[in-house]
Parts: C-alpha cells; sequence; structure tokens
C-alpha cells in the first residue's frame, strides 16, 4: 500500500505549484486568496430579451478557452476584495501583467481604498456619508 500523499498539481520540479498573483492594490499574493471570475472582455448584451435562447446560451456559457495568452477576472477575495484583470499564458501559467479594470494604476498603500487619486476634503467627506 502506498502512503505517499498525492500529489494533484505538480510543476516540472516535481513541487507543487501555485499561482503568484500581483493584486494592483496588495501586491504579489498566493492564487488561494484569490477567486477566479472567468474572461474578461465578455460584454452583455444589449438588449437580452431579444436574444433567442440559443444566443442567450452562448453569452452565458460559451468562452474563447485558448492556448496561450488569454485576458482573466479574478477578484482579491481575502485581500482587498477588489476586481482586477489578469494576461496569463494558459500553457505555461507564467502571468504577463495585472491590471485595473478601468486601466488606471492604484496609489501605494491602497489596498482598501480606491484607485482614483482623493483629495484630503473629499476623503472626509466620502467617511462622513458612509457612516465611518
Amino acid at each position: 500500500m502506498n502512503t505517499a500523499p498525492r500529489r494533484w498539481r505538480t510543476s516540472a520540479h516535481g513541487f507543487n505549484a501555485m499561482l503568484l498573483i500581483e493584486c494592483p492594490w496588495c501586491g504579489p499574493r498566493a492564487e488561494t486568496e484569490f477567486s477566479y471570475g472567468g474572461e474578461a472582455g465578455i460584454v452583455r448584451p444589449p438588449d437580452p430579451d431579444a436574444l433567442s435562447d440559443a444566443e442567450w446560451a452562448d453569452y452565458l456559457f460559451n468562452r474563447a478557452n485558448p492556448r496561450g495568452a488569454h485576458r482573466e477576472l479574478w477578484n482579491h477575495t481575502h485581500g482587498c476584495r477588489r476586481w482586477f484583470a489578469v494576461e496569463r499564458d494558459t500553457v505555461t501559467n507564467q502571468i504577463q501583467r495585472s491590471y485595473t479594470l478601468d486601466g488606471t494604476a492604484p496609489e501605494p498603500g491602497t489596498g482598501s481604498g480606491t484607485a482614483s487619486k482623493l483629495t484630503a476634503e473629499s476623503d472626509t467627506t466620502s467617511r462622513i456619508g458612509s457612516g465611518g
């Protein structure tokens, strides 16, 4: 009887492989902190009621699933809880880059803040208005 632990995902070097995903706000983190959100760039149909069942099913379920470069959505579930996009090679699992959905670079240390620059006055107003 083999008592060795089972290896589910291994790299070419024989050890368990895990993605290191760079959150635009929090920096590099283990993939266990994130939730995969699917293919990036999927646009909702402007009038879903006008679609046939087959067209609606195509929108809901069919994705490109390319071999190679791919854009994906990720959520930093166990961190800042923000959505962002990642460009990843599906063959090598190498991540080329990660970026905010609006394309702006977040300011350092804004893991739970906003990506845009706030003035001291607007920051105070937003905290008062949000009850915090």
